[in-house]
């Protein structure tokens, strides 16, 4: 897959659990960790800006594109 999600790099850095992080945004932890382990197909536009806003940080610092070999 050509985009890469580093949500737990980022959640590492800010020093925050899937637990915590899926109360915040009012997620369930089992669509969070699909998120985290870079196992989602698609992400909301308002799940990405509460996630941002959560974690402090800009859409380019969770989501990475990697080109195909």
């Amino acid at each position: 897959m050509a985009i890469v999600v580093n949500l737990d790099v980022v959640m590492a850095k800010k020093k925050i659990s899937v637990t915590e992080l899926a109360k915040e945004i009012d997620i369930t932890m089992a669509n969070l960790s699909i998120l985290k382990n870079n196992k989602a197909k698609a992400v909301r536009f308002t799940t990405l800006d509460a996630l941002c806003k959560a974690l402090n940080c800009q859409p380019g610092d969770i989501l990475e594109y990697v080109p195909d070999e």
